[in-house]
């Protein structure tokens, strides 16, 4: 897979043709207009800060590991009743880059040309081409990632049931069906 760089609020492209030794650190700091539009892209209410930090580090031959964090303060709409919820994200930054002509790039890791996925395992390298990657909008990608998608105001329920009787859910339906209870 190939790896392309989206458009990111937040992006720094860090040229790796020449990386030092013990790697290139970057560290972005999201200003108010780019944390706008990182609030818009991933549906938030707000962001009130968004910080990476990033080491660009030599991998391999001629590969790429990128290691680091990424922290932000977010306002989400509680899916149930749409008021306002605070979080904080801390998510690891962590990917393997090779370049798109490396022999592991074009054949895998064994001798068969497959690529051993091992699921506990880090993710198997993406490639890249030129001597330019958007080490923002990777963190950006992780940040994404990190974010609630069913963020909830604390102590609201999702059940809508009445106190004595609490509603069941679609899956507990189904799985009471499928079981042949009723």
């Amino acid at each position: 897979m190939k790896h392309e760089e989206p458009h990111s609020p937040v992006s720094f492209v860090a040229n790796v043709a020449r990386l030092p030794h013990k790697g290139l650190p970057v560290v972005i700091i999201a200003d108010e207009a780019q944390r706008t539009e990182l609030a818009r892209e991933h549906d938030l209410l707000s962001v009130e800060n968004y910080r990476a930090e990033i080491l660009v580090a030599p991998w391999k031959r001629n590969g790429l590991k990128i290691t680091g964090r990424v922290e932000a303060d977010i306002t989400q709409a509680c899916i149930v009743t749409l008021e306002p919820v605070q979080a904080h994200v801390d998510e690891a930054v962590e990917a393997l880059f090779l370049p798109e002509d490396s022999k592991f790039g074009r054949e895998g890791f064994d001798s068969a040309g497959e690529i051993m996925l091992d699921a506990d395992g880090p993710d198997s390298p993406e490639t890249f081409s030129g001597d330019k990657i958007d080490v923002g909008a990777l963190a950006e990608q992780f940040f994404g990632l990190a974010i609630d998608p069913y963020p909830r105001k604390q102590g609201v329920s999702l059940q809508a049931g009445t106190d004595n009787e609490p509603a069941e859910n679609e899956f507990q339906q189904k799985l009471r069906s499928l079981l042949g209870k009723s």
